[in-house]
């Protein structure tokens, strides 16, 4: 699989895609809506897309994704509306919904987006909705917090059989534990630990070029980190989670090892009705759904660190 860009990818550069291998192909789209891109300075129009699409599809590319993003500056319900209307018209076989990450004090240029610009938590909601219904309609399904999937793909077929995996891309029917980060800001998943790629072009090269990693920080992972990992993986995967598959893979006595994220859970997402817990299973409700990641921010250790300092991370909703 590789990601291109409408705008700039020629035919005879996705036809040599073709041939080198590469059967899935996903495009970056956001969103089509003429005033959304220019607040983001990001230009592409459905007709560039649109004949790419049709060109891969000519020379039998097995399966095409789009990456919509939803809580841009500018969108509203009938926009986005518009926006995954013409996504439907070309079809693809997947798409992700991503929800837009406004963190300025990371990124430097969304300095320039002005907070009133942004759609309030209710709208962006309705937005996510929004999507929601017309894929799901057209015969898509969801997968997961933040995908759609034609009930005929492997995606979706990996969704039903409880078989899906979430990696730092998205989620895949390939559920390896190792992987090897290339290029700049990479980051793997080798051995137990993370390692991420210096986000910096000169840094990366210069450390090629010294025979060296160009890795700029890792991470060793715990037990406890294990443990967690695979507990926030099926929530995010399955919406559902087998206490007992836990407590035999890491030997641990669940309810006691979480008591306090189980009462921090009974406290909320279950007494809101977007979760069900028994002492075997933890599942999320249709309403709970999009609301998987903060369901899974009880079980983050690393998040409770953070509370009561500065905002590190991009809001959920």
């Amino acid at each position: 699989a590789i990601e291109v860009d409408p705008r700039v990818t020629t035919h005879r550069q996705a036809e040599l895609l073709k041939r080198l291998g590469f059967n899935r192909i996903s495009m970056g789209v956001q969103d089509f809506d003429t005033e959304v891109q220019e607040a983001v300075n990001r230009f592409q129009t459905f007709q560039q897309t649109k004949d790419l699409h049709e060109h891969l599809r000519g020379f039998g590319v097995e399966s095409i994704n789009f990456d919509f993003i939803y809580g841009l500056p500018h969108q509203t319900p009938e926009s986005f509306r518009k926006t995954i209307r013409l996504a439907l018209e070309l079809r693809p076989d997947r798409v992700a919904v991503y929800s837009y990450a406004f963190v300025p004090w990371i990124k430097a240029h969304q300095k320039a987006i002005r907070l009133e610009d942004l759609p309030a938590r209710e709208v962006k909601h309705e937005l996510f909705g929004i999507a929601h219904e017309l894929f799901t309609a057209d015969g898509y399904q969801q997968i997961g917090m933040d995908h759609f999937a034609l009930e005929t793909d492997s995606l979706a077929r990996a969704a039903r059989d409880h078989t899906l995996y979430r990696n730092f891309m998205g989620y895949t029917t390939h559920p390896a534990r190792d992987s090897v980060g290339f290029g700049v800001s990479a980051i793997g998943d080798l051995g137990g630990a993370f390692a991420q790629n210096t986000k910096k072009l000169n840094r990366y090269r210069d450390a090629l070029d010294s025979g060296l990693p160009p890795i700029e920080r890792g991470f060793e992972r715990s037990k406890d980190d294990e443990i967690r990992r695979d507990v926030i993986q099926s929530l995010m995967c399955n919406f559902f989670l087998d206490v007992r598959a836990i407590e035999r893979a890491h030997r641990i006595d669940f309810a006691s090892y979480f008591a306090d994220s189980l009462r921090e859970l009974d406290e909320g997402p279950v007494s809101s009705g977007f979760l069900t817990r028994t002492q075997d299973s933890i599942e999320v409700t249709s309403s709970g759904k999009l609301f998987v990641r903060n369901i899974c921010m009880a079980f983050d250790a690393y998040l409770k660190r953070h509370e009561g300092e500065k905002q590190v991370f991009s809001r959920t909703v």
